[in-house]
């Protein structure tokens, strides 16, 4: 009887313990969502804090957030006065959890240093690692280039053989070309 129980106590708590570990596993990655000027390194952002314009940038939505007449506005683009503004060259905080737009006062004093400095994060659109492909939606292959088809002999360089015409290449004949003329 007592090696029932026993049996049954673990039975229980390797259950338990497998569901735990499997929420412990749940990771969350939204690469493919972060927009190209968001600077590379993080799986997951919910939102970027942009001191520069003292704004906030909601990654789901694709929405800038910002007080407008003393109210948080959500809108797919900046205020006007921002239209020149660049988004690669300025810095971005990343924050995650939610609304953290009501946290401003404490963003605003911890990040105002942040306000000119410039060029000191990679962009995903500049990034080498592979994993930001998904986000560029181009394959990294050719310098960025578009895929081309690649026939036998094309060298990469996105044009297309031309056949008959060896030109002054590597070829056996070094360029003599077709029969013409002596040699």
């Amino acid at each position: 009887m007592k090696r029932l129980i026993i049996a049954a106590l673990i039975g229980v708590a390797s259950i338990a313990n497998i569901n735990w570990a499997n929420a412990q596993i749940s990771v969350n990655v939204n690469i493919g969502s972060q927009p190209l000027w968001g600077p590379a390194g993080y799986d997951h952002v919910d939102y970027y804090y942009l001191p520069e314009v003292d704004s906030y940038y909601y990654v789901p939505t694709g929405q800038y957030i910002y007080l407008l007449n003393g109210a948080w506005t959500r809108r797919s683009a900046l205020p006007t006065r921002y239209r020149n503004f660049d988004l690669y060259r300025t810095y971005k905080v990343v924050l995650n959890g939610d609304k953290p737009y009501l946290r401003h006062n404490d963003h605003v004093n911890k990040y105002k240093n942040y306000r000119t400095s410039y060029n000191k994060q990679v962009p995903i659109r500049d990034h080498k690692d592979k994993k930001y492909d998904v986000v560029r939606n181009r394959p990294n292959v050719g310098n960025n280039r578009p895929n081309v088809d690649r026939r036998p002999g094309n060298k990469g360089n996105s044009r297309p053989e031309r056949a008959g015409n060896e030109g002054k290449g590597r070829s056996e004949n070094h360029g003599k070309g077709e029969n013409r003329g002596k040699h």
